[in-house]
């Protein structure tokens, strides 16, 4: 079998990793990643998540500036 006509491994596709990783981390992930790119701090929230067929995932992510009042 070349290179090119490798099997899927079904196994694999069907065991979604993404259910073992929490919310908490994706959100603080998220937050970081936006906070870096645009230099200010912004907070990160996740809700209604899916866990889809073939490893996915379908979620609602909001992102919005951070207030704090003592700076």
């Amino acid at each position: 079998m070349s290179e090119k006509e490798k099997a899927v491994d079904v196994e694999k596709l069907l065991k979604n990793k993404l259910k073992a990783v929490s919310i908490g981390q994706l959100e603080n992930a998220i937050s970081k990643a936006v906070s870096d790119i645009v230099g200010e701090d912004y907070k990160c929230t996740i809700g209604e998540v899916k866990y889809t067929l073939f490893s996915g995932a379908d979620f609602h992510v909001k992102v919005e500036l951070s207030y704090n009042p003592n700076e």
